[in-house]
């Protein structure tokens, strides 16, 4: 009896994690979400896309890598290769995909040299997130954002994909150059780790 009752607790406590996790992230998408605009007449232009998506992209390089101004420096260079390759791509859809792409690359490339970098001090959680649609967040959610920092890189990836930036599974594999097995596989394993570490937190 005691054995079957373990996996009952960890899908329990999994899915706990999921529903904090959905709700912290979904309502910093509402927070971060553009003001609208009118729909342009023409083509779609780079300017466009950098008016529409350009603070949520900022905000997913932020879960990703803890620091606002490097993640500023990830999106503009998304943004820069996405200028380059403008002629190539198919159409918006394409284009946004593009960024998404580049800025977990992007975000992956500055955590891989921070780790290298043995001097290297991380930020402390809280302070080095843009203040301003964190600030509004509860208690409660500002702890499950700080326990997401704690998640290794690519578990982080997969939740912030799928709970901030709202993909699907396939969107996320093709984002993340993962099989949608992986994805699957990463996010169970990602909300266990997520609910441990806010326990760890309370305690």
């Amino acid at each position: 009896m005691q054995g079957s009752a373990e996996p009952m607790r960890q899908r329990n406590a999994a899915g706990n994690a999921e529903s904090s996790v959905e709700q912290t992230l979904g309502q910093l998408r509402t927070l971060d979400a553009p003001v609208p605009r009118p729909l342009p007449t023409g083509p779609l232009t780079l300017e466009d896309l950098y008016r529409q998506h350009r603070m949520r992209l900022v905000r997913l390089a932020i879960l990703l890598v803890d620091e606002p101004a490097t993640a500023e420096d990830v999106v503009q260079e998304a943004f820069t290769g996405l200028h380059r390759n403008w002629g190539k791509l198919r159409d918006a859809q394409a284009a946004v995909g593009y960024l998404r792409t580049a800025v977990v690359n992007g975000s992956r490339s500055v955590l891989r040299r921070r780790k290298t970098a043995r001097e290297y001090v991380p930020p402390h959680a809280v302070n080095a997130r843009s203040a301003e649609s964190l600030a509004m967040l509860s208690t409660e959610h500002q702890a499950v954002v700080n326990a997401l920092a704690k998640l290794p890189p690519r578990q982080r990836e997969v939740l912030v994909l799928r709970y901030y930036g709202g993909l699907s599974e396939a969107e996320i594999s093709e984002a993340a150059g993962i099989s949608k097995g992986t994805v699957k596989s990463t996010a169970s394993r990602a909300l266990e780790a997520l609910q441990r570490a806010m326990q760890d937190n309370r305690n």
